[in-house]
């Protein structure tokens, strides 16, 4: 018997409320602050070389959750003092799956989930018998999942200092290297407090001062998931993380080398609103799911199971298509190409993915996946896109670019640091660096 669930305005108050408790414990439980990681192991040492010294500086800044149109729906006089200096994008399109570990990755690596390790939020690694968590602390901080070589990476084994105040991948040494600074994820910690250190190190003598940094804002998602992407609450904190760039602009200014400092301004992944009076479709009224690894968001879900049956992914398949008025299941060799899920045993034995507004679920007791906003739905649904702004002496400006990959971000940083990027890399240089990427302007973001 289909059940007649249906999503309403009055569940979207319930689901918010519950939210926000959860947000509150898990913040308490399980999220402190620790000092910079100075140990430098194979890379710095906290020291730039010599001619690290002469390289300008390049601040990588997400916001999460801010889709590719909230700067003209919103009031950002911060973020356009960035457009109007430098260049913009149409939006920036995610990776699959449009989750926040595996697009930051991909932005800080320039690869697709299925070369650099991050597939998802929450994914097995068969080889290792163990599972990755973005909850999990011991994961999140375990190298062992991360494949790639991250910005920061390629920075401090070039001789050149980096810091993080948050950024996917910054809380684990990577080929046995951290960033300089680097801070355990926190979202008590205030905006102004992970401006005001940037500034700082900005501000240290050149032999130390970093020359990479990533910098994180989780404001706009947690508004839109839990109040939705349209309301009030939402434009509130877009308004409020508008205000920390203009605080680091302001900081910047104040700096004697001001002009060399690039700024890159982006998103993950965009934001999207569940259809009204919908009818979940609920995975357990049509297929058995004993045994069965089940990873769901609401606006997706993905199984995990015994490969003893190899059989059983392929039915499950076709029985979902054939009953379903608004998603369809994948397996990973018939999935869209431009997911690119090609070939990492981490990725779902069968991918559900609903059309964009439309919720699945895999039991009617997961009802709490749903919330007044998401994102998890397919990359090429405009709703999940993100934007992406950059200005600085190294930035062409009054650029008005396209749609742009988000894995052709690495690349153009490597092109602003004068670094060497790795063998393996699915972004394109030609995509972004190319058109973007100028040693000559040296157009400052910042009035002097």
């Amino acid at each position: 018997m289909r059940n007649a669930f249906r999503i309403t305005h009055r569940h979207r108050a319930w689901v918010r409320a519950a939210s926000v408790s959860m947000a509150v414990l898990f913040a308490a439980a399980c999220c402190t602050q620790t000092q910079p990681a100075d140990s430098g192991l194979r890379g710095s040492g906290g020291v730039n070389s010599k001619p690290q010294q002469a390289k300008p500086y390049l601040v990588l800044v997400s916001i999460d959750g801010f889709r590719w149109d909230y700067m003209d729906r919103y009031p950002t006089p911060g973020m356009h003092r960035i457009a109007a200096a430098g260049s913009r994008a149409e939006r920036l399109l995610p990776v699959f799956p449009t989750l926040t570990f595996p697009n930051h990755y991909s932005i800080a690596t320039g690869l697709y989930p299925a070369h650099h390790g991050l597939v998802a939020n929450d994914f097995p690694d068969p080889e290792r018998d163990k599972w990755y968590s973005l909850r999990n602390r011991e994961t999140v901080e375990d190298p062992g999942f991360y494949a790639g070589e991250p910005i920061w990476v390629s920075a401090e084994t070039q001789g050149m200092v980096a810091a993080a105040f948050f950024f996917v991948g910054t809380e684990a040494p990577i080929m046995g290297v951290p960033p300089t600074h680097w801070r355990s994820y926190d979202k008590k910690i205030p905006g102004t407090a992970r401006v005001d250190q940037v500034l700082a190190w900005l501000a240290d003598a050149p032999q130390h001062r970093p020359h990479v940094y990533t910098l994180y804002f989780e404001d706009v998602d947690d508004s839109s998931h839990w109040y939705g992407p349209d309301s009030v609450e939402n434009a509130g904190a877009i308004g409020r993380v508008d205000a920390y760039m203009g605080r680091l602009l302001d900081g910047i200014e104040k700096l004697p080398h001001a002009d060399d400092v690039n700024i890159i301004l982006l998103s993950d992944h965009g934001q999207g609103a569940y259809v009204e009076n919908q009818r979940p479709y609920v995975l357990a009224d049509y297929v058995n799911l004993d045994g069965a690894r089940i990873v769901e968001g609401g606006s997706y879900l993905f199984l995990h199971l015994d490969h003893d049956d190899p059989g059983r992914a392929a039915a499950i398949a076709a029985t979902v298509n054939a009953g379903w008025d608004h998603g369809h299941a994948y397996l990973p060799a018939d999935a869209p190409a431009q997911w690119h899920v090609d070939g990492n045993p981490g990725f779902p034995d069968v991918i559900l993915m609903p059309e964009t507004g439309y919720a699945v679920l895999s039991r009617m007791d997961k009802v709490g996946k749903i919330n007044a906003g998401d994102h998890g739905w397919a990359p090429e649904s405009p709703a999940m896109h993100g934007f992406f702004v950059a200005c600085g002496p190294n930035i062409t400006p009054g650029l008005s670019l396209g749609a742009v990959k988000n894995i052709d971000i690495y690349p153009l940083m490597l092109s602003i640091l004068g670094l060497q990027g790795p063998q393996l890399m699915d972004g394109d240089a030609a995509g972004l660096a190319d058109i973007l990427y100028t040693d000559r302007s040296k157009q400052t973001c910042f009035k002097q």
